[in-house]
């Protein structure tokens, strides 16, 4: 049996993550043997900038793609929106597993909820995504830069840096730190990244034998919800530094997307929502692009790029 050398980030949330995996290949292939390899990314070393104005996304994953690429590691285990969307350079997304809740939750120092946090509260997401759905809900808050893994950005909260901070459900669920919750955010009100509380294991492209083992954990229903979601961020020609989001669903074997585009002052708007033939998620994707785009989406995007 093929042994797998598995990349990973040194977060308990990155470690969860692998581990997780790792199991349940484990299972679908008894007598697998999988290590683990740990690195810090440049995203994990920076941490005084929003991530926006120092790469985005890429700054946690060149260093683990670098690797893949050379043969160091066989595979890298990536929180799936945390993954830009294009595949890197001779590499490929071998297995989509795993989704959790897709909401994001809300962490407050005093137990406040989005309505009843003081006015002016400091807020701190540096998630473009993010701010413009708080500032949206909530014109008065105070939304600054917070940097660092869950339990650090659970801990400035705690410390008295921020009033609050908004954090993936997903993450939070699986380090088990849900009591520092204090309201699950409504899809309604806060719609998640594409691609949030999925995990994305990548792999090189031409590695045949790789592909066939991560083939049998790969969950079809959540790669084909995630692609219409990543699609619809893909043509609007954006990464983490835009307001963007998008979140599909099953209804009756059809998928229906939602998407959204906000300006960074959560003044301007476009929430829409389509639905399609599971057959082709990157065309439901793009086409909610389009009406999007036609809706006003282009204009805002255009803004908020240059801010």
């Amino acid at each position: 049996m093929k042994s797998f050398t598995i990349g990973t980030r040194i977060s308990q949330l990155a470690l969860w993550q692998t581990n997780h995996v790792i199991q349940q290949l484990q299972i679908a292939w008894p007598g697998l043997v999988c290590e683990k390899q740990s690195f810090v990314t440049q995203g994990d070393k920076t941490l005084d900038k929003p991530l926006p104005q120092i790469g985005g996304k890429g700054l946690f994953t060149a260093e683990l793609e670098e690797s893949l690429r050379n043969g160091r590691i066989d595979l890298a285990i990536h929180s799936l929106k945390d993954l830009p969307v294009e595949d890197a350079l001779g590499l490929t997304l071998g297995a989509i597993i795993g989704r959790a809740d897709v909401r994001d939750v809300l962490i407050t120092r005093e137990g406040w909820t989005l309505n009843t946090l003081p006015q002016g509260a400091i807020v701190g997401t540096s998630s473009p995504r993010r701010q413009t759905q708080l500032l949206h809900a909530r014109p008065d808050l105070q939304v600054q830069s917070i940097r660092g893994n869950v339990e650090t950005r659970i801990r400035k909260v705690l410390d008295g840096d921020y009033h609050a901070t908004v954090l993936a459900a997903a993450g939070v669920t699986r380090l088990n730190l849900l009591q520092h919750v204090s309201e699950w955010l409504p899809l309604t009100m806060m719609l998640p990244a594409p691609g949030q509380g999925a995990l994305g294991v990548q792999c090189r492209a031409d590695d045949a034998e790789t592909l066939r083992l991560l083939a049998a954990i790969s969950q079809p229903e959540i790669r084909t919800a995630v692609t219409a979601e990543r699609s619809f961020l893909y043509h609007l020609g954006g990464g983490c530094a835009v307001p963007v989001a998008a979140h599909a669903t099953w209804q009756d074997e059809r998928l229906v997307l939602d998407g959204f585009v906000g300006s960074p002052d959560g003044q301007r708007r476009v929430r829409i929502q389509s639905e399609g033939s599971s057959d082709d998620p990157w065309a439901l994707g793009a086409s909610l692009a389009e009406q999007a785009r036609q809706l006003g989406a282009a204009e805002i995007l255009s803004h908020a790029s240059v801010q």
